[in-house]
């Protein structure tokens, strides 16, 4: 019992930073994953630079072609972050 108590702390600690820490990385991963496998063409997108554009094409290989003002570039899917709607639209309900 008193070996217990001299390792509550460190459990705590472990616990603390699993559910502030660890836990939302993990979910954020996930929703990530599932935008860029849920990507189509003619969606709007932000990339993580801060680089608004439209899809044009996607690539077999984890690369996507989008559509700027200053023309059209080439990117992997890991570099898009969000879908342009949901960022002008967040308070709108998520579909089930």
């Amino acid at each position: 019992m008193e070996a217990l108590n001299q390792f509550a702390p460190f459990i705590l600690i472990f616990a603390v930073m699993y559910f502030f820490m660890i836990r939302p990385q993990i979910k954020k991963q996930k929703q990530e994953k599932k935008f860029s496998q849920e990507l189509k063409k003619g969606d709007r997108i932000i990339t993580k630079s801060g680089l608004h554009g439209k899809v044009v094409d996607l690539g077999d290989d984890e690369t996507c072609i989008i559509e700027t003002m200053a023309g059209k570039m080439k990117f992997e899917r890991s570099a898009l972050s969000l879908e342009l709607s949901q960022k002008l639209n967040p308070s709108t309900p998520k579909k089930k």
